[in-house]
């Protein structure tokens, strides 16, 4: 398939002292043997690709390239063949595909570089805006760094996003609502496909949002649903009755399952992330042109998407030129109106001692996926994500309180494990930056797995100022 340039790992040294990128090849159309040749081999040693994981039909090796121009082709079953989704050109060995790996000269190091490593997220610069910060920017470069990110994306594809190895947490829509719930807090995720077996096919997705729902409709007296039937109810009836639920909750909406193929660009599936609102969608394969007895792949995010991106770019950052700008100039994300401007969406931000219960509502009626908790100065203490809400699975808390009496600083220290730090103070969970950073430091943290937005506070104060998500990113990354 290509040269992965963004295989996630970092350069090395061979014994001859010379600089080299652990490089990921791919052939993802079958076969019973398949090897790999090119100009980095001389064309003449043969390396043996394997199969991955649950995908038989996808050949994969890691070999270590020198930075520069490179030539292959792949050996399948006796013949040679090239990937004609993947760049190629006319040579003497016929045609071959190609591969550019930029020198570590060629680099920006302060740019898409690990400058956060060692540093608690709940740090930030003091400087509100350093001497190099460049405070202006034009349309034009804007228009250029989204057709350049636009053509990278549409140019790969989602097998690009596949791990060498890992799981995939299903379920059976005739399970138990009860027991569903405490899988996901078992596997500590947040959403997981939905397996038919009487259609044998993957239906939908049970999410967070799903919970939060079902906890509001178990605490509303009114309601059919009681915590005994809870132990008995099955994903599939839960879905069947959430039309009817979502009527009667504003805000609230039905979206229809969307899933990716392994042959989709990176741009389809970051497309079809934003308008389904899930956090991921799944990556569904089959070899039977009827879309019979399906593989699932993997779990594709924008955070995945994101780092893609970043991996990319890292080598060549001066081709987008908006990631050196700070991110006030931009207009993304939602930020705290100032004092006089009666435009633009507040943010929804509880107090600590603020209930569950509200909390929840909040999340439903303001469509967010996340909640700022402040102290009563704005400063920011800890947040709130709808992920959260699988923690209360832990020993049955859905089941003994109610959500008014429960505050959200007590739902969160639910969450934390024995040997996390207790209180607000907790870096890992608040992703903060300044309004005066650079897009490519926004972009690094919102690549790390897991992390969905960052919180833009005030220099020394930490009072929240803005908000910028994943999907913001990508809504103005893609125009």
């Amino acid at each position: 398939m290509q040269g992965d340039m963004f295989g996630g790992m970092n350069s090395e040294t061979n014994k001859h002292g010379t600089v080299v990128m652990p490089t990921r090849f791919v052939w993802p159309y079958g076969g019973r043997r398949v090897l790999l040749s090119g100009s980095f081999t001389r064309w003449q040693d043969h390396i043996p690709m394997s199969p991955m994981e649950g995908c038989p039909t996808v050949f994969q090796v890691i070999y270590p390239l020198a930075p520069g121009y490179h030539q292959y082709k792949f050996f399948v079953d006796g013949e040679w063949r090239h990937d004609e989704h993947q760049p190629y050109v006319s040579g003497n060995y016929g045609v071959v595909n190609t591969i550019f790996l930029a020198r570590e000269s060629d680099t920006i190091s302060a740019i898409l570089g690990s400058e956060t490593a060692g540093r608690s997220n709940m740090e930030v610069d003091g400087d509100p805006f350093p001497p190099e910060a460049i405070l202006s920017t034009s349309q034009a470069e804007v228009d250029l760094s989204r057709n350049r990110v636009s053509t990278f994306l549409s140019s790969h594809t989602a097998y690009e996003l596949l791990p060498e190895s890992g799981k995939v947490i299903a379920l059976d829509i005739n399970l138990p609502v009860k027991q569903a719930f405490h899988i996901l807090y078992e596997q500590g995720i947040s959403v997981a496909p939905l397996w038919d077996f009487s259609k044998g096919q993957f239906v939908g997705v049970l999410s967070a949002s799903d919970f939060i729902l079902i906890l509001r409709e178990l605490g509303n007296h009114g309601s059919n649903l009681t915590e005994e039937e809870l132990e008995t109810h099955t994903i599939c009836a839960w879905k069947e009755g959430k039309t009817h639920l979502n009527q009667q909750i504003p805000g609230s909406h039905l979206s229809r399952f969307a899933h990716a193929g392994p042959y989709d660009s990176l741009k389809d599936v970051a497309l079809k992330l934003l308008q389904s609102k899930f956090s991921t969608v799944p990556i569904i394969h089959s070899s039977s042109h009827d879309g019979s007895s399906p593989h699932l792949l993997h779990l594709a995010s924008l955070s995945g998407i994101l780092k893609c991106i970043c991996r990319h770019f890292k080598y060549s950052s001066s081709s987008l030129p908006i990631l050196q700008k700070p991110i006030c100039l931009f207009p993304l994300g939602t930020w705290v109106p100032k004092i006089g401007e009666s435009n633009g969406k507040p943010i929804a931000m509880l107090r600590p001692n603020a209930s569950l219960g509200a909390a929840f509502s909040l999340l439903v009626q303001a469509d967010v996926s996340s909640i700022p908790i402040v102290d009563e100065n704005d400063s920011l203490v800890d947040i709130y994500c709808r992920s959260d809400i699988t923690a209360l699975a832990k020993d049955r808390v859905y089941a003994q309180v109610r959500l008014d009496d429960l505050s959200v600083h007590q739902a969160i220290q639910l969450g934390q494990d024995a040997t996390s730090p207790h209180g607000f103070f907790n870096g890992q969970r608040c992703q903060m930056c300044l309004k005066s950073d650079p897009l490519h430091k926004i972009m690094e943290r919102l690549s790390i797995p897991g992390v969905r937005r960052v919180i833009i506070v005030e220099a020394g104060s930490k009072r929240v100022e803005g908000i910028i998500s994943l999907s913001d990113v990508f809504r103005f990354l893609l125009g």
